[in-house]
C-alpha cells in the first residue's frame, strides 16, 4: 500500500484517531492503532505519528507515551456562513481549524455549564435540554441572560428593571415577570448555548 497524497491520507487517520479517542479519551498502543487504521505495519503507524505531530494535532510526555495536542480538538471552520433563508452557491474552500472552546468561553476559570429544564426562554431560541454556558459573576447589564438565584431558587431569566427595582422577564408568553419578595442575587451571565441534534 502506498501513500499517493500523504496529506489526504494523514487526514484520515486524523480523523480515525480523533474517532477512536472520543470513545476512548486514549491514543492506543501501535499493535492496536494498526487496527484503527487499518494498516499492519508498527513503523508505519510511528510515521503517521511523527507526521502528526510535526503537523501539531499530538506530541508527546516526557515519558514518551503519546497525547493529544490542543490543535487535536480544533475543528473545521468554514470561511461562509450557511444561509437560512434563500440557497447560495456553495463555496469548497474550507476556513481555518476551531477550538470549540475558544468561541464559547473566555474564562475557563469561572465558566460552567448548566442543562436547561422547561420552556420559559422557547422564544429567545432557549430550549429544555439545551447547555447553558455561564460565566459566574454577581454583575449583570439590563438585556443580559441571566442565571439567577431569586427566593434561594435558581432560575434562566432576562435582567431587566421596572420602576427602580430589578425583575426577570421569561421568553415564553405563558410565564409571568419575576419580581422578586426576597432577596436577588446574579449567579452568572449567559455567553454560549450547547444544543446537539440527534
Amino acid at each position: 500500500m502506498t501513500d499517493s497524497d500523504p496529506s489526504a491520507r494523514d487526514a484520515e487517520y486524523l480523523g480515525k484517531l480523533q474517532d477512536y479517542y472520543a470513545d476512548w479519551k486514549s491514543i492506543p498502543s501501535y499493535a492496536a492503532l494498526c487496527d484503527v487504521f487499518g494498516i499492519a505495519s508498527k513503523s508505519w503507524v510511528k510515521a503517521i505519528l511523527d507526521r502528526l505531530e510535526k503537523a501539531g494535532f499530538v506530541e508527546r510526555t516526557p515519558d514518551g507515551m503519546w497525547i493529544p495536542s490542543r490543535q487535536f480538538f480544533a475543528r473545521p471552520f468554514a470561511e461562509s456562513a450557511v444561509q437560512a433563508g434563500m440557497p447560495v452557491a456553495v463555496s469548497e474552500t474550507q476556513g481555518d481549524y476551531f477550538v470549540i472552546d475558544e468561541m464559547l468561553i473566555d474564562k475557563p476559570s469561572t465558566t460552567t455549564m448548566i442543562p436547561v429544564k422547561g420552556d420559559s426562554m422557547i422564544d429567545a431560541g432557549i430550549r429544555e435540554g439545551d447547555i447553558a454556558v455561564v460565566e459566574k459573576r454577581n454583575l449583570a447589564n439590563i438585556g443580559d441572560i441571566v442565571v439567577a438565584i431569586v427566593d434561594n431558587e435558581f432560575t434562566l431569566k432576562t435582567l431587566d428593571k421596572e420602576r427602580g427595582q430589578y425583575i426577570l422577564r421569561p421568553a415564553n408568553p405563558a410565564y409571568p415577570v419575576i419580581r422578586p419578595q426576597g432577596t436577588l442575587e446574579i449567579f452568572g451571565v449567559l455567553v454560549g448555548l450547547i444544543r446537539k441534534y440527534k
